[in-house]
């Protein structure tokens, strides 16, 4: 799936699809010691407010949950252009009124936030940006997600878990289809010969990414 510079809206999955994506990564990369960071983690995360990703130097997202299938998209990619454009593109023009603003303000005062997408209705959306607006980081920062090959090579490598091909489509298929239980994922991603799993870390992580529905 190919991510326009600068993004455009329907260059994005549904937010449950990118959620589910998102989700699943942090749950196979979830540490005992990664949540012991805190405020200084970095990688692919879940966390109370919603999906992390920061790379500690180019590039760093939010995705997070704002109710009745509502969503806010927001963070940087070295690639943006949007907060160094004159003149100035206002990221929240047309946004909803349940978007965090307050936190969203504070990020745009520091100069630390390169794009803001929010969705509702099954339909994402962003302020309007001029014609000379070369990127807004959208590509750099999402691509890893929107193209699901991409997802299921990830979510097949050493690093990440599952124990073969077939195994990562199973994986992902039920976290996209929101019924991935704790058996399901354990059994998937069991292979001596791989890294060993933080089990504790991943359940307590796939409790925060509701990839399950009731």
């Amino acid at each position: 799936m190919t991510i326009n510079r600068p993004g455009l809206p329907w260059d994005l999955p549904t937010a449950e699809v990118l959620w589910a994506r998102w989700a699943l990564i942090a749950v196979l990369r979830a540490t005992t010691e990664s949540e012991r960071r805190g405020l200084h983690r970095t990688g692919t995360w879940v966390d109370d407010e919603g999906l992390r990703l920061d790379d500690c130097g180019s590039t760093w997202w939010t995705l997070a949950p704002r109710g009745e299938g509502r969503y806010v998209l927001y963070g940087e990619d070295e690639s943006s252009g949007v907060k160094w454009h004159r003149p100035p593109v206002d990221m929240l023009a047309g946004g909803p009124g349940w978007l965090p603003h307050e936190r969203l303000r504070d990020l745009l005062s520091g100069y630390e936030l390169g794009c803001v997408y929010w969705h509702e209705n099954g339909t994402w959306a962003r302020a309007p940006y001029p014609g000379t607006l070369d990127d807004d980081g959208l590509d750099c920062g999402m691509s890893r997600f929107t193209d699901r090959a991409d997802v299921l090579r990830t979510i097949a490598d050493e690093d990440h878990g599952a124990t073969s091909a077939h195994d990562a489509e199973a994986l992902l298929a039920h976290a996209e289809g929101y019924r991935l239980t704790t058996e399901l994922l354990m059994s998937l991603t069991s292979d001596p010969d791989r890294r060993q799993r933080d089990r504790p870390a991943m359940t307590r992580a796939l409790e925060l990414a509701r990839l399950k529905r009731p």
